[in-house]
């Protein structure tokens, strides 16, 4: 994905994702903590040249980091990771795509990074109004 520039997470946002790696040793966490974990975790992918390919053939829980998005009310996200699905049936290498999956693919990633760029600021909200 060619995005403007990569996410730089707030303090704030860094300071609980410290904290919660530390405490997922010692407890489980909530699904709303885990969300913020697979999020965290999830955007070097999404921000990676392979984007939407390398989510969907690496070995995370998809599923599961889709209702994060979903969780925190990331729309914008989850669209574009649902439309991509059809990723996870293609070659390892994206180089295999025929000219028109690339250029779908795309268009679709043109979508993600539209909503990676809201992300910050619904992850503030959603730590206000569920973390508080």
């Amino acid at each position: 994905m060619l995005a403007a520039e990569n996410i730089e997470w707030p303090d704030e946002i860094e300071a609980l994702i410290d904290r919660l790696e530390g405490e997922s040793a010692e407890r489980d966490l909530t699904r709303e903590e885990r969300a913020l974990l697979d999020i965290y975790e999830t955007v070097p992918i999404l921000e990676s040249e392979d984007c939407l390919h390398e989510f969907w053939q690496s070995g995370i829980d998809q599923q599961r980091i889709i209702s994060s998005f979903d969780l925190i009310g990331a729309t914008a996200i989850v669209a574009p990771l649902n439309a991509s699905r059809w990723c996870e049936t293609r070659a390892e290498d994206r180089g295999d795509y025929s000219e028109t999956e690339a250029d779908h693919l795309a268009t679709i990633e043109e979508e993600l990074s539209e909503g990676l760029g809201e992300l910050i600021d619904l992850i503030l909200d959603f730590i206000e109004e569920e973390l508080g």
